[in-house]
């Protein structure tokens, strides 16, 4: 959730029956390990998106906490709008990711389909958001196997 107090968002979205909450690290500085307590009390797995301009440090402490995320999404478009291009650079974090935290859930979002699929599966990327390139093609069902496929091979 790209929002400016995630907080907010928590009791809602676990109601509504949401089985995961990813927030924006940009936005919770302060108040990340009571973000990550009240997601996990409302039943649901918290996770945290990192933009493309924000270091890769910045999510370190929220995976390795006494009560972490258990999942980082790695934005490879600036957040706001679909259609954009894949911005291949933020593979490095991808890379950086997965080797410091092996067993991580690390997922990717923004521009994703079958050009660049394999590039961010082979980085380290298990979790794989795709908009447009599933939405916009004419056979969505094969788009979203080939991108599964690539994955699990990885």
């Amino acid at each position: 959730m790209m929002v400016t107090n995630p907080l907010d968002y928590v009791e809602p979205l676990g109601k509504a029956g949401a089985s995961g909450f990813t927030f924006h690290v940009e936005t919770s500085k302060d108040n990340w390990q009571e973000l990550i307590q009240m997601i996990k009390s409302h039943g649901m797995r918290p996770g945290v998106a990192l933009n493309p301009g924000t270091p890769i440090g910045e999510v370190y402490p929220l995976v390795e906490a006494e009560r972490p995320v258990e999942m980082v999404l790695v934005m490879t478009v600036e957040p706001g709008f679909g259609g954009q291009k894949f911005m291949p650079e933020m593979m490095d974090k991808v890379r950086i990711l997965r080797k410091r935290y092996p067993l991580l859930d690390i997922e990717v979002d923004g521009g994703l389909g079958p050009s660049n699929i394999d590039m961010a599966a082979s980085a380290g990327a298990n979790c794989i958001v795709a908009g447009s390139s599933v939405f916009g093609a004419s056979e969505p069902a094969e788009v979203i196997s080939l991108l599964r496929s690539s994955v699990q091979k990885a």
